[in-house]
């Protein structure tokens, strides 16, 4: 078994954070089944670039106040880089790093032309004023400009932004190149050049594979109960396709609260009552439940759809679920991982099951860049084959292997990059 370039890690401790050690175990464990090359590790388990940036803003009080952002490229082989913006106070370097990998494995999986990368600030974004969080999406956005680019390094919303983030992103890159560059970032509003389906994407390719599963296992989602955790854009959206499937959502919750009602609950009347209140507390027809005891509700499907590290060697022996889909990114940390596996939950991994988001950016940068858009139905068409393809192509591996998803998952990932390296060669 081959250990590389963990000392340089260990002497950085921002680098080398908890779940970047996560997404090295999960590459570890994948190369040595594949038994890849000592020399192409090297080339994986570290980005291949990084930027580290100031962002100095005046606050509606006139103080000024610097936050802390990044924005890492883990590869680059297969085209240009692509991941989200995250604004959260925990963005970190590591966390950026590890989420950008993840980037990589994802974009390889769903057969798309890109790299992986990933991007954030580090800062409370529900603390900021808009004007705020204008000022800092737009002075992060030039400090990041020598780094991102249509052909170069696409971002996207993630965890804190969202459309207007990246209408502001857009239109700060586009006011410093002197033209209008629409393509320059994906999950923007419909107005400048986003794409129909795209805020619905990642949760409509939950359900995709959720829905292959059951196939897999001789279930249908008739009456099926549905757990999740977190109730944002990915969550929200993945309660209400699945209900609209037949399935019975019997507990959503968000960073406040959990509601729980043993009977379902009403989608539609949920995201109504968090359009007008934000959150879910308050609703009237359910009852309140804290996280941990939610993650622990029996149920037929589980769907960690929050942040990472939820699913824990302290409650993996008590998750109560036939299928754990990963909506959220890292959601079960390795040793958790392998009890879920010895139990016999089967598993969706989060680089497949979350992966509808960049499928249908993707999708947007292809129709801006083309300046030729598509219908719905047909992005969620195309969407639907993609994701199926590649949950098939995921479970032939499992199967023949005799590995879990994950496992596949990766596997299928690192020979796919592998190969085009191999392919193109080391320059000089």
């Amino acid at each position: 078994m081959v250990r590389l370039h963990r000392k340089e890690h260990r002497d950085n401790p921002e680098y080398y954070t908890p779940i970047y050690k996560m997404a090295l175990s999960q590459f570890d464990a994948a190369a040595d089944k594949l038994a890849l090359d000592p020399n192409l590790r090297k080339r994986f388990t570290d980005p291949k670039r990084a930027i580290m940036v100031n962002i100095p803003i005046r606050m509606d009080d006139t103080t000024v106040e610097v936050f802390h952002g990044y924005r890492v490229h883990h590869d680059t082989t297969l085209g240009p880089s692509k991941g989200g913006i995250r604004f959260h106070p925990d963005v970190s370097l590591g966390e950026v790093s590890a989420l950008a990998m993840w980037m990589t494995w994802k974009c390889a999986l769903m057969g798309l032309p890109f790299g992986g990368a990933k991007g954030g600030v580090r800062c409370d974004p529900h603390a900021l004023s808009r004007n705020e969080l204008q000022r800092l999406t737009r002075r992060y956005t030039a400090e990041i400009i020598p780094f991102i680019g249509p052909d170069v390094d696409v971002p996207a919303p993630d965890v804190g932004t969202n459309e207007q983030v990246m209408a502001w992103m857009m239109d700060t890159y586009s006011q410093l190149k002197g033209y209008s560059i629409p393509e320059i970032v994906t999950g923007k509003p419909i107005s400048i050049g986003g794409s129909l389906g795209r805020v619905e994407a990642t949760g409509r390719g939950v359900v995709y594979c959720i829905l292959e599963a059951m196939r897999h296992l001789g279930m249908t989602p008739d009456g099926k109960t549905v757990v999740i955790q977190g109730f944002g854009n990915v969550g929200s959206h993945t309660a209400h396709t699945l209900s609209e499937k037949g399935c019975k959502i019997i507990a959503v919750s968000d960073v406040h609260s959990g509601l729980y009602n043993p009977n379902g609950l009403d989608i539609t009347a949920l995201q109504k009552h968090v359009q007008k209140h934000l959150y879910l507390k308050g609703f009237s027809e359910a009852s309140e439940i804290n996280n941990h005891d939610l993650l622990e509700l029996p149920c037929d499907v589980l769907v960690p759809a929050a942040l990472s590290e939820q699913i824990t060697e302290e409650n993996a022996e008590r998750i109560s679920c036939t299928i754990l889909a990963e909506a959220a990114n890292g959601p079960t940390t390795p040793t958790a991982d392998q009890i879920v596996k010895d139990r016999g939950i089967f598993l969706i991994p989060d680089i497949l099951a979350n992966a509808g988001g960049v499928t249908v950016s993707y999708f947007e940068w292809v129709q801006g860049l083309q300046h030729f858009f598509w219908k719905e139905e047909e992005i969620n068409e195309r969407l639907r084959d993609i994701v199926t393809l590649a949950f098939g192509k995921v479970l032939q591996i499992s199967l023949s292997e005799k590995v879990d998803m994950r496992m596949a998952a990766m596997m299928l990932s690192i020979r796919k990059i592998a190969d085009a390296k191999l392919a193109r060669g080391l320059f000089p």
